[in-house]
């Protein structure tokens, strides 16, 4: 089963938010939702800024920690701009 990585952004407080998830556009509306009780229900309204297809629940983990690990804003823009294809492709040479 098809897992995701998504890249959320909030204006309002300026920040990344990286998740994973098999239905990143339903979990995307549980951010912006009334219903949100975690983390992310301060930085609303989020926007989708990309979503990272990966073949199961285990790539997708490993991507989210790695990103996460990195904690930097020029990172996560980076994938935005570039992709996590391109960009990785072009840290493993």
């Amino acid at each position: 089963m098809e897992y995701y990585v998504y890249i959320l952004y909030s204006k309002s407080i300026d920040r990344y938010y990286v998740g994973k998830s098999e239905n990143p556009n339903k979990r995307f509306l549980y951010h912006n939702s009334e219903h949100n009780k975690i983390w992310t229900k301060r930085g609303k309204p989020w926007t989708l800024e990309k979503i990272i297809s990966f073949e199961n629940s285990t790539q997708a983990s490993k991507v989210e920690l790695f990103i996460k690990k990195q904690k930097s804003i020029k990172f996560i823009q980076k994938i935005i701009k570039d992709g996590w294809n391109d960009l990785f492709s072009k840290n493993q040479n």
